[in-house]
């Protein structure tokens, strides 16, 4: 055997008892406690999600409602709510804007759609906030044909709906942060 060989076998043999070392630290975020304390989905299912207040009717009552909607079941699940010990409180307001205009037409082909979300984690018990954070989601979209206005108003929607499911998404992954680590 050469040295370069022998070097090469210590290096291999150090990072397999490093590995074996570590292998049982990593449990996954999900996975049930053996101790019998709640799991992160047990922690999830306390979360109440109080209708988001906007005017009745408007376009931000829909998008609340979406969002509100994404959060229950990435939070839930199919499962019903626990009795709630927190309630999430959340604001939000939106944005669109022009990226590109038809020099033809003077009309927009390319849009952005943007949420800007605050959200509050109150403590019902106490009243007191144990968590609050602010999150974003921009998307773009494309509105085919100059003068197709269902197509144009399918796209905003649509626009709508994924900024909506990424602001839930968002919510979701800080939420179970928060009960996984405690911050």
């Amino acid at each position: 055997m050469s040295l370069a060989s022998i070097r090469i076998a210590v290096r291999l043999v150090a990072a397999a008892a490093l590995a074996a070392l570590t292998a049982g630290c990593f449990q996954p975020m999900y996975a049930e406690h053996a101790d019998g304390t709640p799991g992160l989905r047990d922690k999830l299912l306390t979360v109440d999600l109080p209708p988001v207040d906007k005017p009745n009717a408007s376009r931000d009552a829909r998008i609340g409602v979406e969002i509100r909607n994404a959060l229950a079941f990435k939070l839930y699940g199919n499962a019903t709510g626990a009795p709630p010990l927190y309630k999430l409180v959340l604001r939000f307001n939106t944005s669109r804007s022009s990226l590109m205009i038809s020099p033809t037409t003077a009309l927009p082909t390319s849009e952005t759609y943007g949420i800007d979300a605050q959200y509050n984690l109150v403590e019902i018990a106490t009243d007191k906030s144990v968590m609050t954070g602010t999150t974003f989601s921009r998307v773009s979209f494309d509105m085919p044909g100059s003068y197709q206005r269902f197509a144009r108003s399918r796209a905003l929607r649509d626009a709508e709906d994924r900024a909506a499911q990424e602001i839930a998404e968002r919510i979701q992954t800080r939420l179970a942060s928060f009960f996984v680590a405690g911050t």
